[in-house]
């Protein structure tokens, strides 16, 4: 998320006219948001805001939302993104459900060998940790992908910071008002159309 402010103040509303929002900009930054929406309460559960988004700060964006409810089973749904099969995150679930096994080494042997034998291992039903991935190219399977809309929407939209500092404040902020007004289960309501024979 970019840190912009507006060149110039928003001028409001008035009778026969509508509010005017600057379309000039000033960039202070860019910050980032891994955040876990739990689908049963409609909440953001956790959420980490930083200036990357690596392997490893997903991981220990996992480690901080399993250690809510640590003895738990968690099911996280992830899109393909090669930091949601890492390296780091196969040793965090290892470590974080007990498991001795060894895991080998990346790009040489073992559950660490390939991104593939990666995936595998953090799908493994079994486990008390593990991830559901979204089909590529379908990420709006993904609920916390409609929430990042809201967040858009409601917040990044009409905006304005003076500071990634500020974007940060305002952030948390938002998180907060989100979960204590807004919160709720989405319900999708799309059942699909099905595709008929000739009609384009």
């Amino acid at each position: 998320m970019q840190a912009l402010e507006r060149k110039y103040p928003t001028k409001p509303m008035k009778q026969g006219q509508v509010e005017r929002i600057e379309g000039e900009y000033i960039r202070h930054g860019t910050l980032c948001l891994i955040a876990s929406f739990h689908v049963v309460s409609g909440l953001i559960i956790t959420s980490r805001i930083g200036q990357t988004r690596t392997e490893k700060d997903f991981a220990e964006h996992i480690r901080c939302t399993v250690e809510v409810d640590p003895c738990a089973s968690w099911v996280f749904v992830a899109d393909q993104l090669n930091t949601h099969m890492s390296e780091n995150l196969v040793r965090l679930v290892a470590e974080l459900c007990n498991m001795m096994e060894e895991l080998g080494a990346k790009g040489k042997t073992g559950i660490l060998k390939t991104k593939t034998s990666r995936k595998k291992f953090l799908e493994d039903k079994s486990h008390r940790i593990r991830f559901v991935y979204t089909p590529r190219h379908c990420s709006w399977l993904n609920q916390v992908e409609i929430w990042f809309s809201i967040l858009a929407r409601r917040f990044l939209k009409r905006a304005s910071f003076v500071s990634t500092e500020d974007l940060h404040e305002q952030l948390k902020k938002f998180i907060e008002y989100f979960n204590t007004v807004l919160a709720k289960p989405f319900k999708w309501t799309y059942t699909g159309r099905p595709l008929e024979a000739g009609v384009r």
